[in-house]
């Protein structure tokens, strides 16, 4: 047959790949940035003010005490919109269970909500190498990691999260870590992958956050280069035969790619 495919994906990515309904959650779906509008009208089923989202949090919610502590202080930060989703929180740390991680990446840790659920499920021996450029966001979180007991499984970094990729890959630490959780810069998304990538194990996980962007990723802007980076790795993880993807439509839209 001489007819071109009209939809092409290398075997490996297409085998334990499940894309989610990527257009109808980018409708429906406001995002736990933009909470209030999606093209203009009403966040949908699932906007962050929905009664059907509060149902989905009492009857899946299961909060460390001074997790709540630690949100509920950022909700109040005037930047408190950049904070992971309390749910997407609570499926990264059970990924990080099921996987028995004991070494873990977080690029973007703000106040430090997703540093320290991660770190709460991690072993005693486990680490979490937290990156981030500001230090004064970090502090809000840090007394709270040191209630919870975990402030020594958080080394945060300060400095630019590429630089300390490097210097993990140049100790000789590639493919020794578990998992990783990349939730800074858009336009450096792919770099972050990339490194990343090279860090984590053969069955190990990277989880992308703000994969939908708040639907902007269909069609990007001229300027608007956060969108357009997104939407580049967007259709470079479909083809990469690297991983096997999942795109989920929770909080902004979360990638999950599963080393092969």
């Amino acid at each position: 047959d001489s007819k071109m495919p009209l939809f092409s994906v290398p075997k490996e990515v297409a085998v334990g790949t499940a894309m989610l309904g990527v257009a109808f959650a980018t409708g429906m779906l406001a995002g736990k940035r933009y909470p209030s509008l999606v093209f203009g009208k009403p966040s949908g089923i699932i906007g962050k003010n929905s009664p059907l989202r509060q149902y989905l949090l009492d009857h899946s919610l299961r909060e460390h005490p001074i997790l709540k502590k630690l949100r509920l202080l950022t909700a109040d930060h005037p930047w408190g919109r950049m904070m992971v989703s309390c749910e997407q929180a609570q499926l990264m740390a059970n990924l990080v269970k099921l996987i028995k991680a004991k070494k873990v990446i977080e690029i973007g840790v703000f106040t430090g909500y997703n540093a320290l659920n991660m770190a709460l499920v991690l072993p005693d021996n486990g680490r979490v190498i937290a990156c981030d450029i500001n230090e004064d966001y970090a502090k809000i979180g840090r007394p709270l990691w040191k209630e919870a007991g975990v402030e020594h499984k958080i080394d945060l970094r300060i400095k630019p999260a590429i630089q300390t990729l490097d210097e993990l890959l140049a100790s000789g630490e590639a493919e020794t870590f578990d998992f990783a959780f990349i939730d800074a810069d858009k336009e450096s998304y792919n770099e972050y992958y990339e490194k990343c990538l090279r860090l984590i194990k053969k069955g190990g996980i990277i989880a992308i956050d703000n994969v939908l962007w708040n639907g902007k990723v269909l069609k990007p802007r001229k300027g608007d280069l956060a969108a357009q980076s997104i939407h580049r790795l967007n259709e470079k993880l479909l083809r990469d035969a690297r991983v096997n993807i999942s795109m989920l439509p929770m909080g902004d839209g979360v990638t999950l790619a599963f080393k092969l």
